[in-house]
């Protein structure tokens, strides 16, 4: 199995950056989906208007530097230096915003203060061990706080952990992470198994237009 830190950081290169605005013409927004301008926002969190509010795999940053711009206190936590360096790049100098490079799980288990919501956009909640996970987000976030998370829809009869492989030269082997793949039923089980209430799951369908493939949507209350 690969390195997460040098596949991170190999996937990071191959990822463009987010636009400088939106089709509304917003210099920061959130996404939810695999396609832009499209789906629900992060009133989704439910978090209130000052709260801490953590990025399980935030990537360049985009998503945390919008929930600081409405006055949250955003944490992004992302394994690969190459993403957070561009979301430094970005958004650095947002206030209100702060950035870890860590792994989810040991980051959870190291705070102290807890979050009022805790989310992931194709990241570290796919592609985690549940059971290690959910446990420590479980633990850190505060009562009623909301775990969010989004993911493709899995492929039919392919549940569990899953290999997901990340291209590289067209000489060269992929590299391989895992990831965890469940039904919406699936992932309801998993959550309620770990002590989450109010728990949703279901697939957002795609946007009109030649891509059918939806988006899997998650919460949960702690």
């Amino acid at each position: 199995m690969t390195d997460t830190v040098t596949a991170w950081d190999t996937y990071s290169q191959q990822r463009p950056e987010r636009r400088r605005t939106n089709a509304a013409g917003a210099t920061t927004w959130f996404n939810w989906t695999q396609y832009a301008d499209h789906g629900p926002g992060a009133e989704l969190l439910e978090a209130p208007a000052d709260g801490r509010v953590l990025d399980l795999g935030c990537g360049k940053g985009g998503n945390a530097a919008h929930l600081a711009a409405l006055g949250h206190r955003a944490v992004g936590v992302d394994v690969s230096p190459k993403q957070l360096a561009a979301a430094r790049e970005r958004w650095g100098q947002t206030t209100g915003l702060e950035l870890h490079q860590a792994d989810a799980v040991a980051f959870l288990r190291e705070d102290r203060e807890g979050f009022a919501a805790v989310y992931s956009v194709y990241g570290a909640v796919w592609f985690s061990d549940p059971a290690r996970l959910l446990p420590a987000i479980r633990e850190r976030l505060h009562p009623g706080g909301r775990l969010v998370f989004s993911q493709r829809p899995p492929v039919e009869g392919c549940y569990g952990c899953q290999a997901s492989y990340i291209p590289r030269g067209s000489d060269e082997d992929p590299l391989v992470v895992k990831r965890w793949d469940y039904e919406p039923d699936g992932w309801e089980r998993v959550l309620k198994e770990h002590d989450f209430t109010d728990v949703s799951a279901e697939v957002l369908a795609a946007p009109p237009g030649p891509r059918t493939v939806g988006t899997l949507i998650v919460s949960a209350s702690a």
